[in-house]
């Protein structure tokens, strides 16, 4: 009969199963299934695994239910199933473990980001956890296992969640890179305090990388934290062959590393990707006769939330923030970056618009499918060769996090100093039809991440030498459909750290005034975009196909009045330039749009504020 979890720890060593999720890939489960529906369509299956790992002599044995949380099941339309696959896979692991064996009820991260990085809040966050561990106690488990996670704030909500409402023991673990930190960039010492803090009865590492990396993040995480450690990684890093994932690590190898991860500290071990039974029974020979290392906490520095001070005042970001700080009335004219190699048209347009008095030269990120120069790269020969500042806008679409993150670094580090974040379009069908969008953050997410960034931190909670000092806008929509959403979102990205907003093309003047009336207890420098617009057929187009740049009745019937393609055009522009007269008081510079590349547009326009 077993005692309680945690009374078997103290006085023993620990040891856990190895993969399921490979190990099921191998039996013939098709990768892009959901495995964690298996505990209900072929249970036997999964009870085979079990009785495999608990033959070859793990003492705990872990749930098929890594991803079966709501977000995560409702991509294959299961998320009614939540309670159902939980409490099942707890069952027939309860069945398998007997009287004898241990039961953990694995939990992974969820589908979304939690905040700051993404729209899912912190409560929500522990309301999908809580869900899901109220069904795998309810089958039986005796612990719950909180696996593979990469995001320190997201393991707190699910620690929290699971502490504050069951009387449950909860071994949590991060996963690491080659370097040893989080995939955010983590420390491994300080992951391990945060977390033994939090309340977790076993700190630990699992996934990712082999064994070696984990031996030498678990020497870290020894030296701060006074409760057992688990160690579960992978069977190596995974080769191609013939299109399946091989692990090259083997048994024996892994067994060797068994010991010295005891010898080290850790008091738990199994295994993750790539290992199966035989690792297990592998695994079990060399800890019989093993004696773990006792744990000394010592202190470790940690990075506060007090430490996150701005590294550049606003105003001193750079010349365009200077004259917005100084009610300077400030003017940007958009350049689309070319298709091809050739970035002279460009270069010239942006001469020639410093010359007519221009502050700012705005590139926009374009979500059609084509073949264009990067943003970011024609940002920087504009600041060159044009000696012009520029508005880099940056989309969240084409990069992963940790991708943005080195972007952005670099593109401060070569000259850029304004920033506009966009959530950005999913890409539009052109000469690429295929191509596809990331979206791992929206730009909320990546307003904070910049807001750290300039604040000397990086997305691990560590000191960066040499922080950012972008001045940060966002775009927000005055005409959208659903204006409330809108608003929220708009003020969640200045209390995320916007220093600046760029509007879209604002036509209809008594939409415009009202939004700023809506925004007023959270407003911040508003530029607002102007269209030019340069025929009848271009005002239709922005009118029934542009989402949120609704043109007035009145607009529409000026332009239909004229009698040529010429008159249209004047008529356009001189729409334009009132839309400015008009607004003008209410904020701090304008955006023109340039329709077609044509630079004499918004010259013309702009000849109403230069």
């Amino acid at each position: 009969m077993r005692i309680p979890f945690t009374e078997f720890i103290k006085d023993n060593l620990v040891l856990f199963d190895g993969a399921i999720g490979t190990e099921l890939y191998n039996k013939g489960v098709f990768i892009n299934s959901c495995y964690d529906e298996l505990n209900l369509t072929r249970p036997q299956l999964i009870q085979e695994l079990h009785k495999a790992y608990v033959e070859a002599g793990a003492d705990v044995i872990e749930t098929n239910t890594f991803g079966a949380n709501r977000p995560k099941l409702q991509k294959f339309g299961l998320e009614d199933k939540v309670y159902d696959i939980n409490f099942k896979g707890a069952s027939l692991a309860r069945e398998v473990a007997g009287d004898e064996i241990y039961v953990a009820g694995s939990i992974g991260p969820l589908k979304e980001r939690l905040e700051p990085w993404g729209p899912l809040s912190e409560e929500e966050a522990k309301a999908i956890f809580l869900e899901q561990a109220r069904a795998l106690i309810d089958g039986g488990v005796d612990l719950i296992i909180l696996e593979t996670f990469s995001d320190l704030h997201l393991i707190q909500q699910a620690i929290l969640s699971i502490k504050e409402n069951f009387d449950i023991p909860v071994i949590a673990q991060m996963t690491i890179g080659n370097d040893g930190n989080s995939l955010f960039g983590t420390r491994p010492e300080f992951f391990a305090a945060k977390m033994q803090q939090w309340g977790a009865d076993v700190v630990g590492i699992n996934c990712s990388v082999g064994p070696k990396p984990m031996l030498d993040a678990l020497e870290k995480m020894n030296e701060v934290v006074n409760i057992p450690i688990s160690i579960m990684p992978n069977a190596g890093t995974p080769v191609d062959v013939d299109g399946r994932n091989i692990y090259l690590a083997s048994a024996d190898y892994f067994a060797e590393y068994t010991r010295r991860f005891i010898q080290a500290g850790a008091s738990v071990v199994g295994g993750c990707c790539g290992t199966n039974p035989s690792f297990i029974r592998e695994m079990r020979k060399s800890i019989q006769s093993i004696q773990p290392r006792q744990q000394i906490a010592k202190e470790i520095k940690v990075v506060e939330e007090e430490r996150r001070k701005p590294a550049i005042p606003t105003c001193k970001k750079s010349s365009f923030a200077e004259k917005i700080c100084n009610h300077e009335f400030v003017t940007s004219v958009e350049i689309v970056p070319p298709r091809g190699a050739n970035a002279e048209l460009a270069i010239h347009q942006a001469i020639e618009m410093k010359a007519a008095g221009v502050d700012a030269i705005n590139i926009p990120d374009g979500p059609r499918a084509l073949s264009r120069m990067g943003a970011s790269y024609l940002s920087l020969m504009i600041q060159e060769k044009a000696n012009m500042e520029v508005i880099l806008h940056y989309a969240c679409r084409d990069r992963n996090l940790l991708g943005m993150v080195g972007d952005l670094l670099g593109a401060y580090a070569a000259g850029i100093k304004n920033i506009l974040l966009i959530t950005g379009d999913p890409p539009k069908m052109g000469t690429y039809p295929d191509a596809t969008a990331v979206f791992d953050v929206d730009s909320i997410g990546l307003t904070n991440v910049v807001n750290y960034l300039n604040s000397g931190i990086d997305l691990g909670g560590n000191v960066i030498p040499h922080p950012t000092g972008f001045y940060t806008g966002v775009g927000v929509n005055p005409g959208a459909i659903d204006l409330d959403y809108e608003i929220r979102r708009f003020e969640w990205k200045v209390k995320a750290g916007a220093e600046y907003a760029i509007t879209q093309p604002v036509f209809d003047n008594d939409i415009f005034f009202e939004f700023l009336k809506r925004i007023e207890q959270f407003r911040i420098p508003i530029l607002a975009g102007v269209w030019p617009l340069v025929s009848v057929q271009n005002a239709e187009f922005m009118n029934n196909e542009v989402p949120g740049a609704s043109v007035p009745e009145h607009i529409m019937k000026r332009m239909h009045a004229t009698h040529s393609k010429e008159e249209a055009r004047e008529t356009g522009l001189e729409i334009a330039r009132e839309t400015i007269r008009e607004i003008k008081s209410e904020i701090a510079g304008v955006q023109i749009s340039m329709p077609f590349g044509n630079i004499k547009y918004p010259l013309e326009v702009l000849k109403e504020v230069l």
